[in-house]
């Protein structure tokens, strides 16, 4: 008898509007799997997925991200599952850590991780990233502190470490459109 594997899990969606602008939020087992910019973002809604606009975790978000948005909030506190490569998450890990506010280079990140020679390799697990604004990415900038590739478009990037500085009162999706 052949044993067969366990069914993954289900994985349900919904869209969120934010500051940010409209958002697809993605969950398994009750843990944010995905934040996505609506139409910018790699993201695709597999025909597996279920939509659920009731789940807890998805109003959790919108209202974390409201209070990110409205400045009260410098950290976010949802109970998150990512899967990628070890190398990936292990970089969605160092961006992760990225304190509010500051940056960081791509080639930073890859000394931080003992491969100095993988700053191409960090930039592409960076773009890959499933949990935009939760995972910092837009903290993550070129050499000499160049704005680079951002799923959410380098205006919105821009905005956001604007934001984060305190160079700008709110972050509005009009803006950002």
């Amino acid at each position: 008898m052949r044993a067969t594997a366990p069914a993954p899990p289900e994985t349900r969606y919904s869209y969120i509007d934010s500051a940010l602008g409209q958002l697809l939020v993605a969950s398994q087992q009750d843990k944010l799997t995905g934040l996505y910019f609506k139409g910018r973002h790699h993201a695709q809604i597999s025909p597996t997925w279920i939509k659920d606009d009731s789940l807890e975790i998805f109003a959790q978000a919108e209202q974390q991200l409201d209070e990110y948005a409205s400045g009260t909030r410098k950290i976010f506190d949802l109970p998150i599952s990512v899967s990628g490569t070890p190398f990936r998450t292990q970089v969605w890990a160092e961006i992760a850590k990225i304190p509010y506010g500051q940056t960081i280079t791509y080639s930073e990140i890859a000394e931080l991780l003992d491969k100095p020679d993988a700053i191409r390799a960090v930039g592409t697990a960076t773009g890959a990233n499933p949990l935009s604004i939760i995972i910092p990415c837009h903290r993550v900038v070129g050499k000499c502190g160049t704005l680079t590739g951002y799923a959410g478009g380098l205006v919105r990037k821009n905005a956001l470490l604007d934001f984060e500085a305190g160079k700008s009162e709110s972050l509005f999706s009009e803006a950002l459109e």
